[in-house]
């Protein structure tokens, strides 16, 4: 009995002796700390915010401008002599082609005045002719010949001008177009430089829209574009004119797209949305929402930059979509606070947790 009581205490001492003693090599290790796990947790007092990485993509750009359509071309035809109307007029709205007569003039002592202008070109020439031969032969002196040179010449000019009086007689449309008002009226006596009629040509027609300055320099002539009327017709053409003068009042520039018109639907004087395509450019679609503004009222947005601080960063508005909006300004890759911009200011630590939501 002692026996054992003696083995059993010597056991235990041997149990203690190893537990105490030698107890590195019989237990696990201790787990070593990872340093780089503890240098990713977040600074004491880091504001906790939702961040979402975006990717500079490659959109189509355009410039939107407010405008209004006009006439390719408008023309007020006047009269170029006085005299009474002897033609029925044309009535607003009719369409008249290039050379049709519009006003027909009394014509008056006209022709008889044109006779004797052509008499007395006859004579002169005749005289001319004689004063020539006489002066070569040494029958005649060479101012004379020169005289009849002289009066051949003004009898020419008279003949011409008397022709062309008569001429004018016949008012004609320069282009084929519209009426827009009423041609003058049966029996009216037309001074020089009076209305006969205005005409308008519809087809091919204007959208004239104004660029602002930041704007105008992305605009080229030849570039596509579009437009919209009030009532939802939609329309098709090119750039085919760019100011290079900017307007003294408002500080805009002049820009012109040229559609066609066939069926000359399209109105001169309705309003237009313009819409002119651009170069693509390199831009970011982000949530509305995340737009702030800084301190000097820039609009922008906060990023999480690589040390997880909070950074502003202002940018460009393109255009808006149902999706969000397609701003420019920002790196290639963006880590963008999405949620809790509101409560960081610049340079403030940051604990990120990341998004995968699209805008």
């Amino acid at each position: 009995m002692r026996f054992v009581s003696g083995l059993t205490a010597l056991l235990v001492a041997a149990a203690l002796y190893l537990l105490v003693m030698e107890r590195d090599r019989f237990l696990p290790p201790r787990p070593v700390a990872d340093v780089s796990a503890a240098s990713a947790l977040p600074e004491a007092g880091a504001v906790s915010v939702l961040v979402q990485v975006t990717q500079a993509q490659t959109v189509e750009n355009a410039v939107l401008l407010r405008g209004r359509t006009e006439a390719a071309r408008s023309v007020e035809v006047r009269a170029e002599t006085t005299a009474r109307v002897v033609s029925d007029p044309l009535r607003r709205g009719a369409f008249v082609n290039a050379g049709e007569v519009l006003c027909r003039l009394d014509p008056g002592t006209r022709a008889d005045a044109l006779a004797e202008a052509e008499a007395r070109l006859a004579e002169a020439e005749m005289g001319a002719r004689n004063a020539e031969a006489l002066t070569t032969g040494g029958f005649g002196a060479e101012i004379r010949r020169l005289a009849a040179q002289s009066a051949l010449m003004a009898a020419t000019a008279a003949a011409q001008s008397a022709r062309r009086d008569l001429e004018r007689l016949e008012i004609r449309a320069p282009f084929s177009g519209l009426l827009e008002d009423d041609a003058a009226e049966l029996g009216a006596l037309l001074q020089a430089g009076g209305l006969c009629a205005r005409v308008i040509q519809l087809d091919p027609i204007r959208l004239v829209g104004f660029a602002a300055e930041a704007d105008v320099g992305r605009i080229e002539v030849g570039a596509l574009a579009g437009g919209r009327l009030a009532d939802g017709t939609e329309l098709a053409g090119r750039v085919t004119f760019l100011a290079r003068s900017a307007d003294p009042m408002t500080r805009t520039f002049r820009v012109e797209v040229t559609v066609p018109n066939a069926d000359l639907g399209i109105r001169d004087g309705q309003t237009a949305d313009m819409l002119i395509g651009t170069e693509g450019v390199k831009a970011h679609l982000i949530p509305a929402s995340v737009l702030t503004l800084d301190d000097a009222g820039r609009v922008g947005v906060r990023l999480a930059d690589d040390d997880d601080r909070a950074r502003f960063v202002p940018v460009r508005v393109l255009r808006d979509t149902a999706q969000g909006l397609w701003v420019t300004g920002l790196p290639e890759t963006a880590r963008l606070i999405v949620r809790g911009q509101d409560y960081v200011t610049e340079g403030v630590a940051l604990a990120v947790s990341l998004s995968g939501d699209a805008p």
